[in-house]
């Protein structure tokens, strides 16, 4: 038979613990509306799939057997903290008021259970809160990739890398921050408030009144100071943003900066962005340290004040000194909630206005479309045709009634000046683009009824700006068929691309890890390591944008040996070099965007036109040499 201190206790704790459970029930409610209200970061379809980042109210559903556990353990804990004041009361006035010293121990060991059960219950909570809320912030963050993943070439031409590396690492850490960590403080404040509040009002609702009075007065100002630094917030996203981007480019291209002496340039730019960012956050420090003093001094008064109040009330007899004691205990309780408003605002703005930055990633959608019921072509043979193809950017015109037909295993040769849209018409080929009029068709049928993963599956290119992983030789060779291409087929793609012999001559030959974007190789050795994963894939479509520009005039042979010998390959040449798509079955030249002549190399050497001038170019002097040796020689 437990005393009747203790059970006088034991019913003051189930009655908090009650209310506690009420309070989650509330704060859960408010939560889930909050973030279903405003951290609202998706779309959803015609069709019902939803694009883009979920609710975050769905992302804590996922989770929520851990959240039960977590908050559970919470609401225990706060209620066994809410307990240790009345402990402190029965000492008062049950052990030193009326000399009942055989309830001492009991009490004390009280005192020991409820702070021994208060550490295991909370450490339950910080625990469970944190593992869930780190596996959120993986789910966020792959979201987030997953749709940068699904974006057209249109949305990275507007947008550079280091402002979507901000999003993708410094934003979703925010918004991790804001409702897990953060989250959970605001869950426990609610709580332990409530419960706090409770506890007050049983023992003296007079007195209640002086701390509710200074949590409204906190709510209020802290509601003000979330107003005042929203904006804030907003500009040090974009500039962190800014900063990423003009470190990462400064990093990326160390040699060019250094070959153009730019350094003393480069860093007074970084100094100038890193100052605004300083400048910015100084003014976020400014708003919070002018308001925060305010909390502070509230926190300190509030506990005199009750003591005084409280001290009034025992000298009047209406009140019991250990009653007073343990209300003293709540005052101090309710002091910690007070102090972490004003930060729990600054960490709630930073999370909205990291949320804003992603509701405009999330709001872009991709122009280029899966067709709804895709056709299936069971064997791709090759046949590529362009009818009447217009293709504009940002209202420009790049290309204007393009039309050809490359038969399955032939060979395309494409030629014109810098700027004629040659590339553009291999980008409309895979669909990073659409045209703006007429049709491309593969086989005989439009790409755009064709699924994006089989169109893209049958063509290789080798792209003219040559993008290297910072992986193994190896792996970046195989990259086109990771998961099928065996060590041999690298090794027979690395040598009909001339690549071979100065692979095997590393250290660690094709298991030699390549810089980022390839460095420590020459413009040459990574463009034959382009096309040995070209060729590696075995496309029936085989691309090749100006892949040859970097390589002497003996390796471009070997290589065009190595071309000519794919019987059965449909193949799309892009140079500048005569050399590279003379023997093309057709040849066209454009010029601004239009086909302005098109044949054989000997037809249009015959017209004397543009494809002639540009082998003068190139061969003239060779022609004129040997001509005169001819004449020499008669």
């Amino acid at each position: 038979m437990l005393p009747p201190a203790f059970s006088r206790q034991r019913n003051c704790f189930l009655s908090t613990v009650k209310l506690g459970f009420t309070a989650f029930g509330v704060c859960c409610a408010g939560g889930f509306f909050v973030s279903t209200v405003h951290c609202e970061l998706s779309t959803t379809n015609k069709h019902g799939r939803v694009s883009g980042l979920k609710k975050l109210s769905s992302y804590l559903a996922e989770h929520i057997p851990a959240y039960a556990i977590a908050i559970l353990s919470l609401i225990i804990g706060v209620a066994l903290d809410m307990l240790s004041p009345q402990l402190t009361k029965s000492i008062i006035d049950d052990v030193i008021g009326a000399g009942e010293l055989s309830k001492l121990k009991y009490l004390l060991a009280g005192i020991l259970l409820v702070g021994v059960g208060r550490c295991i219950f909370m450490y339950i909570k910080e625990f469970t809160f944190d593992k869930t809320g780190a596996k959120i912030g993986a789910s966020m963050r792959t979201d987030l990739f997953r749709h940068l993943q699904s974006l057209d070439p249109s949305f990275f031409d507007r947008n550079n890398t280091g402002e979507l590396m901000a999003r993708v690492k410094d934003d979703i850490d925010r918004i991790w921050d804001g409702v897990s960590y953060v989250g959970m403080l605001i869950i426990e404040v609610v709580i332990h408030v409530s419960m706090v509040l409770f506890c007050m009002y049983r023992l003296s609702w007079k007195l209640a009144i002086i701390p509710t009075l200074a949590m409204i007065f906190c709510g209020a100002l802290a509601i003000f100071l979330e107003k005042k630094l929203d904006q804030v917030y907003e500009d040090i996203s974009e500039e962190n943003a800014a900063l990423n981007t003009v470190a990462e480019e400064n990093l990326a291209g160390v040699r060019t900066v250094r070959a153009f002496a730019r350094e003393k340039f480069e860093i007074s730019k970084f100094l100038s962005h890193n100052k605004r960012y300083y400048d910015l956050n100084m003014e976020q420090n400014r708003v919070f340290v002018k308001y925060h003093p305010v909390f502070t001094l509230v926190t300190k008064i509030l506990p005199l004040i009750v003591l005084l109040s409280g001290g009034y009330m025992v000298i009047q007899g209406s009140f019991s000194l250990g009653s007073l004691g343990a209300f003293i205990e709540y005052s101090n309780n309710i002091v910690w909630p007070m102090e972490m408003i004003g930060w729990l605002t600054n960490s709630l703005s930073s999370a909205i206005a990291s949320n804003k930055k992603l509701k405009k990633i999330y709001g872009e959608t991709s122009a280029i479309k899966e067709p709804e019921q895709p056709e299936t072509l069971p064997l791709v043979k090759g046949s590529i045709a362009f009818e009447h193809v217009d293709f504009s950017r940002n209202q420009k015109p790049i290309l204007q009634d393009i039309s050809f037909r490359v038969e399955a295993g032939h060979t395309l040769g494409i030629m014109g000046a810098t700027g004629s849209g040659k590339t553009s018409i291999i980008q409309l080929m895979q669909r990073l683009y659409d045209c703006s009029g007429g049709r491309i068709l593969l086989d005989g049928t439009n790409i755009k009824k064709l699924s994006l993963k089989q169109l893209r599956s049958s063509i290789s290119i080798v792209m003219q700006d040559v993008f290297l992983f910072s992986d193994t030789i190896r792996e970046n060779i195989g990259l086109g068929k990771r998961d099928s291409l065996d060590f041999e087929e690298v090794k027979s793609a690395s040598w009909q691309a001339q690549a071979g012999q100065f692979i095997e001559k590393l250290d660690q030959g094709y298991d030699t890890v390549i810089g980022e974007r390839g460095v420590g190789l020459s413009g040459g050795q990574k463009q034959r390591i382009s096309i040995a994963r070209a060729l590696s894939k075995h496309t029936p479509i085989l691309v090749l944008d100006d892949s040859t520009s970097a390589l002497d005039m003996e390796t471009e042979h070997e290589i065009q040996k190595t071309l000519n010998q794919l019987n059965g390959t449909t193949k799309i040449i892009i140079a500048h070099r005569i050399s590279s798509v003379r023997n093309a079955d057709e040849i066209i030249y454009l010029d601004h965007g239009r086909i302005a002549e098109r044949g054989t190399h000997e037809q249009l050497l015959s017209k004397k036109g543009l494809y002639y001038e540009t082998y003068m170019s190139q061969y003239g002097a060779f022609e004129e040499t040997m001509a005169s040796l001819a004449a020499e020689g008669r």
